[in-house]
């Protein structure tokens, strides 16, 4: 496994880091903790989750992942091996998003905050959070493949100076460790950077965004203010919820598979996101490669991510995204990427 250090902390992460999504949809506790077990013999040591998962979000399996984590702490007693975040749902701002946490005003502000954090907390079995996570913002804006600024006047939401007040009173208390972001903008990461500066609290040191050779948006603006800033990405969706491993190519549904299951993920299998895939399968072919490995290399050569969070649904799938960590892609690799990328950009945002 490789390491690397989280902004400005003194957390080194693996740079593959265990997404658990799955646990308690798709998986069983039984296997969420075989999976736990095999990733951490295998060097793992970020463990990402959140409140919401499992996803699709429901009302009878809410916080069934961070229980399956916690009841895996308790029998391992690793507490100290692994870096454990997770996050906070925010309200529900489009039709996908869950009503039944806290309700649809489920905002960043103080109740919210500290309902959610202790009741993760106890599901996990744990006193502290390395990172907690605020899932989504708290304003209408570029989430979840939504295209075009959702122009809102006058909208109710909580000022990120607010939450990170609330935030930092769990830093202070030791409860949670660090402070990190997801699914934000570049006006969303300077907000929180302004905050830290006027207020003098804690910065945030990552932000969990989707990356992915289908899904590189990333990259346009939001690289270099991370890099500047010293803020890293944790990765998510960077085989584009299974596309990229090219299971569904040419209309195949493979049984049990997410996208054969549930329809809230179908930006990842438009037209243009099979083009693409096509593409990149047939390129990874061409060098001998998986193509499952290629598209989990290229995101794991990237300077900006911190760590690459992949989930899975069964150990043989867990094991070859594992080892995608040993594969450096060739220089004519990442340029006939690049090639690929230039004509079939950004297709499942």
């Amino acid at each position: 496994m490789q390491y690397r250090q989280l902004g400005q902390t003194d957390l080194r992460v693996s740079l593959i880091g265990l997404g658990t999504m799955t646990w308690g949809e798709q998986n069983t506790e039984a296997e969420a903790h075989a999976q736990l077990d095999f990733a951490i013999e295998r060097g793992i040591t970020l463990i990402d989750t959140a409140e919401m998962y499992p996803v699709p979000p429901k009302a009878e399996t809410y916080g069934l992942t961070e229980r399956y984590i916690g009841t895996w702490l308790k029998k391992r007693g690793r507490r100290d091996d692994v870096i454990i975040a997770s996050k906070i749902a925010g309200p529900q701002r489009q039709p996908h998003q869950p009503q039944h946490i806290r309700g649809a005003s489920n905002q960043f502000d103080r109740p919210n905050l500290e309902a959610a954090l202790h009741a993760s907390l106890d599901r996990l079995q744990t006193d502290y959070l390395d990172i907690y996570q605020l899932h989504w913002p708290d304003r209408s804006t570029n989430t979840f493949g939504r295209l075009g600024y959702p122009w809102i006047e006058n909208e109710q939401s909580v000022a990120i100076e607010e939450t990170l007040s609330v935030l930092a009173e769990f830093v202070k208390t030791g409860k949670v460790r660090h402070i990190g972001i997801s699914n934000e903008t570049p006006w969303g990461v300077m907000q929180f950077l302004r905050a830290s500066e006027k207020l003098d609290l804690p910065r945030i040191v990552s932000i969990q965004n989707p990356y992915s050779l289908l899904n590189r948006t990333f990259e346009i603006g939001l690289a270099e203010f991370t890099h500047r800033e010293k803020i890293d990405l944790l990765a998510y969706s960077p085989m584009a919820f299974g596309m990229l491993s090219g299971k569904y190519l040419d209309g195949a549904r493979p049984q049990g598979a997410r996208l054969t299951l549930y329809s809230r993920f179908q930006r990842y299998n438009k037209p243009s996101a099979e083009t693409a895939t096509h593409a990149y399968a047939h390129l990874a072919r061409q060098h001998g490669l998986s193509p499952a490995q290629m598209a989990l290399a290229f995101v794991n050569s990237r300077p900006f991510v911190a760590s690459n969070l992949i989930g899975a649904t069964t150990l043989k799938q867990l094991e070859e995204n594992i080892a995608s960590v040993d594969l450096t892609l060739s220089a004519d690799v990442i340029a006939s990427i690049e090639a690929i990328h230039a004509n079939n950009a950004n297709p499942a945002p």
